[in-house]
């Protein structure tokens, strides 16, 4: 298998990327057997909800707590889901 050669750290950051992820689904709002997210994106409003949130914590970012790293990660993790209404909605 050939390696990679990530000039910027991808494979790292990915795999910080899917630390946090994980993480996430260990939270509160995670225990039900539906996520608040499940049903937004259920309702037909996927789309908004998900971007509306990656707009939200790019503003937050350098304001709120300062450039921390947890508000890049929920603007990676928002793209994702997003990836996935995408998917749902075009398949």
């Amino acid at each position: 298998m050939k390696q990679n050669n990530y000039k910027f750290n991808e494979d790292k950051l990915l795999q910080e990327l899917k630390a946090y992820v994980d993480a996430t689904y260990t939270q509160h709002y995670a225990s039900d057997k539906y996520q608040a997210t499940d049903i937004i994106i259920d309702s037909g409003h996927g789309e908004g909800f998900t971007i509306g949130n990656i707009m939200k914590y790019a503003k937050r970012y350098g304001n709120k707590d300062g450039k921390n790293r947890k508000d890049l990660l929920k603007i990676l993790h928002y793209g994702i889901i997003m990836l996935y209404v995408h998917d749902t909605e075009n398949t």
